[in-house]
């Protein structure tokens, strides 16, 4: 596996940046629009350096955040007024495309 570039990070945090409030996007969407093969760089990229990035709008696949940060992220989205049903983003009415 090829390491990862200044310039995909960049596209990554970049991407995220883009997504408004209201809205989330998956990990695979994030990697889908920055080109990159792994879901995973994209995880790997916010674990580093996503301090400053509303880190809130990025779930996996399911649309359920990790048990980890499920209340901070919940509370954020439910600001946002992202729908949530049973802890799980509605990904069909919040699902931000790039």
């Amino acid at each position: 596996m090829a390491a990862t570039t200044e310039e995909q990070i960049e596209e990554v945090r970049r991407l995220i940046a883009s997504i408004p409030a209201g809205f989330v996007a998956t990990y695979g969407d994030i990697a889908d629009a920055a080109g990159l093969s792994s879901a995973r760089t994209v995880g790997w990229i916010m674990r580093t350096d996503s301090a400053d990035l509303p880190w809130h709008r990025v779930l996996g696949a399911s649309g359920k955040p990790s048990a980890h940060l499920a209340h901070s992220q919940i509370a954020k989205l439910e600001l946002e007024g992202v729908p949530i049903k049973e802890g799980r983003i509605d990904l069909k009415k919040a699902r931000f495309h790039f």
